[in-house]
């Protein structure tokens, strides 16, 4: 790996030397000398000092996305060498969006660490279109999303079918059993994800199949958000069957009778395209099928 952009990219994304040189076990001067060294190679300055930390000029921005890339590459090819070694473990960047991230992965990664404790995942938990985004921009090895709005560059292979449903608050006047026609479901408030989620993307779909004109929506950055606020009496919402699970166990909230519901999604796995795969991701993605399956079944 070079040094020099490494250091650089450490620097622009803590925004501070001296939190940079502690992270790379570095003294601080030493961390100035290569951002120095990079600046006198390139013949820019790359980067301003405020009293807030750093802030990256434009050539700055453009090095650090190129950085970002080359460094990948170079985390890449140690891993697929520790491949040709049959080695199983390392670390592993898995990028989740929030339904799957917060709702199903946490059984995969606990059972990973008890078969393979070698493997190291780290994750990153966003909405689908910026996990998309984060992979292709070698981020992060793997991810995987609700829906179908992903983007050039990456391959995508189905993983499950995911089920989901209204939902409202166990006192809500529309949580007794009746069936719901569009017309009262339009005069609910509802709560919906941000523009670029899969959850917010396939609420946009049942709304025009099912002919729901809602009165109000209230745009929420969370589905825990969400579901607490719906808990709490206000409006209603469409949700994974997954993120439902503890609620309805609980009886906090109730599932209600509407035609044409459930909707149904696919779960994808992302990766980006004609990259080969490591051992450590098989095993993970067998590891994935397995607990997705146990989990939608239960």
């Amino acid at each position: 790996m070079d040094a020099q952009l490494n250091v650089f990219q450490t620097v622009a994304e803590l925004k501070h030397f001296s939190r940079a040189a502690e992270k790379l076990h570095m003294t601080q001067p030493a961390v100035s000398q290569q951002i120095r060294a990079l600046e006198d190679s390139l013949g820019v300055r790359l980067m301003e000092r405020n009293n807030k930390g750093v802030s990256l000029t434009n050539a700055g921005e453009l090095v650090l996305h190129y950085a970002k890339e080359i460094n990948g590459q170079y985390r890449k090819m140690r891993e697929m060498i520790d491949e040709l070694l049959h080695f199983t473990g390392g670390p592993l960047a898995i990028g989740a969006s929030y339904t799957f991230g917060e709702y199903a992965l946490p059984a995969t990664i606990a059972r990973l660490h008890l078969e393979f404790p070698g493997i190291r995942p780290s994750i990153a938990i966003g909405n689908t279109a910026d996990i998309a985004d984060r992979l292709r921009a070698r981020e992060l090895d793997l991810a995987i999303v609700e829906g179908s709005e992903y983007g050039t560059g990456v391959e995508a292979e189905r993983l499950a079918n995911d089920r989901m449903y209204i939902a409202a608050g166990a006192g809500h006047p529309l949580a007794g059993g009746e069936p719901v026609g569009p017309e009262r479901l339009s005069e609910e408030i509802w709560m919906v994800r941000e523009e670029g989620s899969g959850t917010r993307a396939a609420t946009d779909r049942m709304f025009a199949s099912l002919g729901i004109r809602p009165a109000r929506l209230m745009e929420l950055g969370s589905t825990q958000l969400i579901k607490e606020t719906v808990e709490a009496g206000l409006g209603v919402t469409l949700q994974s069957r997954l993120a439902l699970r503890k609620e309805l166990g609980l009886g906090s909230l109730k599932l209600l009778l509407v035609e044409g519901i459930p909707v149904k999604r696919d779960f994808y796995v992302l990766l980006r395209k004609g990259e080969l795969r490591t051992r450590t991701m098989e095993v993970f993605l067998q590891t994935l099928q397995e607990e997705t399956e146990r989990l939608l079944i239960d």
